[in-house]
């Protein structure tokens, strides 16, 4: 039975294609190789994006791409296209250190990432300069998990949504121990839970919970789920239908509270947008209300800064592996208003 949750969303009414017609995104970088995670740093405000790719890390200085950490493996995800990878979710634990999820390696190898970010204008770090967690590799019949596609930071706790047990669909969670590592471990298996598949977004809520966006099948039904879980407990607290393709990046605003979704609508990028996910009422039950701010083709993660300015990243329709085929047209935007 789920508990009631009382969700910090604000409800406001208004026409979807007026708020689109409020909303101008600046593009910040493009020629982008699949972008896949976004992140600002605290106190500075700088904006960095896991172009896995290109298995580099970049960061935004003076309007232009400065790589922060190279040399990542290459791995290979999909069937048709398949794209190569490498860096995926980013978050920061403090102004200086960023947690990477990996995605360069087999599944059952890949680990969670820290490093010491260098200042702007020394040179890059290669991949392997910083800490890294212990993979989950295989247990009995338990497939080894990786491509760790988004990653959320609370207090000495960091967790990221994972991509290799599909019966079980975990959350994987690390805790910080005296500013070192703990122990990777498989911590919440979420398709138990609710029966959908692909945990990808996460974020946590105000109050605290573990946000999660179950992405559902690679298909053209809206099959997305937006759950929250208590930390402790890894109870499950409420799962909604969030009216959404391919849920796969959450935040929440530092200006409203509002909470923000980006869909990636695999089967139809077209369909692909920036929703924010209101609580409503329907029928006497607490609903997702997600209105579709913009359009947006195959977004895969965002981030607010301090001032409530959003950043999104736009995979774009390379596969990555060969640019004299499929130039890289991934793109970094910037909302600063109208949200």
């Amino acid at each position: 039975m789920l508990h009631r949750v009382a969700l910090p969303w604000t409800l406001v009414l208004f026409l979807a294609a007026s708020a689109q017609a409020q909303i101008k995104p600046e593009v910040i970088l493009d020629g982008l190789k699949c972008p896949s995670g976004v992140a600002v740093q605290p106190e500075t405000g700088t904006v960095f994006v896991a172009e896995t790719a290109a298995s580099q890390i970049i960061r935004v200085v003076d309007g232009k791409a400065e790589v922060v950490v190279k040399d990542f493996p290459a791995d290979e995800y999909g069937k048709g296209p398949v794209y190569q990878i490498g860096p995926l979710g980013l978050a920061f634990l403090d102004k200086n250190r960023l947690v990477v999820g990996d995605g360069s390696l087999k599944d059952g190898e890949e680990v969670v990432r820290i490093y010491d970010v260098p200042e702007s204008g020394k040179e890059a770090i290669s991949a392997d300069a910083g800490q890294k967690t212990n993979p989950l590799a295989a247990e009995g019949d338990v497939p080894g998990e990786g491509n760790f596609y988004a990653v959320a930071v609370d207090a000495s706790d960091v967790y990221t949504t994972a991509n290799g047990d599909d019966k079980k669909g975990w959350v994987a969670r690390v805790t910080l121990e005296k500013d070192k590592l703990g122990k990777l471990e498989r911590y919440i298996a979420t398709k138990e839970s609710v029966d959908v598949d692909a945990p990808a977004a996460i974020t946590i809520s105000p109050r605290r919970e573990v946000v999660v966006g179950q992405m559902g099948e690679i298909n053209d039904q809206k099959d997305s789920l937006l759950t929250f879980y208590d930390q402790k407990s890894k109870s499950l607290l409420l799962s909604l239908p969030a009216e959404m393709f391919d849920l796969v990046g959450l935040a929440y605003s530092p200006k409203t509270g509002r909470l923000y979704g980006v869909d990636y609508s695999w089967a139809d990028p077209k369909q692909g947008g920036l929703y924010r996910l209101d609580a409503v009422r329907r029928d006497g039950k607490q609903v997702v209300k997600a209105t579709k701010l913009i359009d947006l083709d195959q977004p895969t993660a965002l981030a607010f800064n301090n001032e409530g300015e959003l950043f999104i990243t736009l995979f774009g329709n390379g596969d990555g592996k060969d640019e004299s085929k499929t130039p890289a047209t991934g793109k970094l935007l910037k909302i600063g208003e109208g949200l």
